[in-house]
């Protein structure tokens, strides 16, 4: 009886401590330990690999060819086997302050997430760990002690397109309660992305919270729709269950965005208290996003009165076929003959896209019409994005 009773005894102890184990982790690791003079240790736990090594763009960037040309990507270092089999690497010098992404590879297996390390992004079907050093821009992208702005996710319907779409919003702090109506952004993402991209990636909310809070920045309302019309939400928020995240979707930077774009006007117009006249409107986004505000404001000449093109791509496929984007020249100067308060344009040195912008700005300058070049470090990635939306917002409804 007492062998038995001690067997029983020692299962429980035995399943407590299993049950432990998966609560917190298994591993009693720091990863990533972020030093007083920002330099960083990352550790991974493989007693049995011959290889660990770190990649993010924390480390200098990489040169390969792609479809695009050459473009740049996240550099790589190797970690050092310690005791116990923990892997170790140290950033030999300190990091400036940012928001920074990074994963490991495990003998060759790519995309390995830091299981000490619960912060994790997902940029189209690549998942990522995230960490952030203070003391500069990463304070902006921080959630900081000031008044905190709302976020919600609403389902609209888009007529044109004959069914609701998920559409991604923020209400500045106070807007509940001040009565007040208040100008608004169109902030669209890129090519495989979607409603949540801005949020998650372009740490949105933090950067207006804390622009807002310290003055810089008008209180405004953002809105961030999904730019795949083929799609009615993210990646597992749809009717179409959890399937796998695509950047090949149909009806991509084909006409379709722009023509339907007047659906999501009227949802917000009609639902929120908003400034409807076009000095109160303003578009801006990232690459196709850039590409969508782009057409999207010379089609609606009286609809926008600040362009944001971060990074953008600039002309259509030449498969492509829409009236959308014929006579693109004529339309441009309808735009421009009304004067836009601000059309900004920037993008990074060593962006895929840079020449396709070098050649649209000499076009804008053939036809003197204004706008504000911004011209950064870096290529075609979040961190360039996240800096020209703080950058961007300061701008907006000040005249």
């Amino acid at each position: 009886m007492k062998k038995t009773s001690l067997s029983i005894l020692l299962a429980l102890i035995s399943w407590v401590a299993f049950a432990q184990q998966s609560l917190w982790g298994g591993q009693n690791i720091v990863s990533p330990e972020i030093h007083p003079d920002n330099r960083v240790t990352f550790r991974f736990f493989a007693p049995k690999a011959v290889k660990v090594q770190v990649t993010g763009d924390f480390l200098p960037p990489q040169k390969v060819e792609s479809q695009y040309g050459k473009m740049d990507v996240p550099g790589v270092a190797d970690l050092k086997e310690g005791e116990k089999g923990v892997w170790e690497y140290t950033t030999p010098e300190p990091l400036s302050s940012e928001l920074y992404n990074y994963t490991f590879i495990v003998d060759g297996l790519k995309n390995v997430i830091d299981p000490n390390n619960v912060y994790v992004s997902r940029d189209v079907a690549s998942l990522f760990n995230i960490f952030i050093i203070k003391g500069g821009c990463g304070d902006l992208y921080s959630v900081n002690k000031v008044p905190h702005g709302s976020v919600t996710q609403r389902w609209y319907n888009s007529p044109l397109l004959g069914y609701d779409r998920r559409i991604t919003i923020y209400t500045p702090a106070g807007y509940e309660t001040s009565g007040k109506r208040y100008p608004v952004l169109y902030l669209l993402h890129g090519m495989g992305g979607d409603e949540e991209a801005w949020i998650t990636l372009g740490r949105t909310v933090q950067i207006m919270d804390n622009l807002i809070a310290e003055g810089k920045a008008k209180p405004m309302i953002v809105v961030m729709p999904n730019g795949n019309v083929d799609q009615e939400a993210a990646p597992g928020e749809s009717s179409l269950g959890l399937v796998k995240p695509n950047m090949q979707l149909p009806r991509t930077m084909e006409g379709t965005m722009e023509a339907t774009f007047p659906d999501i006007i009227k949802f917000v117009e009609s639902n929120y208290r908003v400034e409807k006249k076009k000095s109160s409107r303003a578009i801006a986004g990232l690459s196709m996003g850039g590409y969508h505000s782009l057409h999207i404001s010379k089609e609606y000449p009286n609809m926008f009165d600040y362009v944001g093109l971060f990074s953008a791509a600039i002309i259509p496929n030449d498969k492509v076929d829409s009236p959308i984007y014929k006579n693109m020249e004529e339309k441009l100067a309808k735009q421009f003959a009304k004067a836009p308060k601000l059309y900004w344009i920037a993008i990074g040195k060593t962006d895929f896209l840079y020449k396709a912008n070098q050649d649209y700005r000499a076009m804008l300058d053939q036809h003197k019409y204004p706008y504000i070049y911004r011209e950064s470090e870096g290529g075609h990635i979040w961190r360039n994005w996240r800096i020209y939306l703080s950058e961007f917002a300061p701008m907006l409804f000040q005249k």
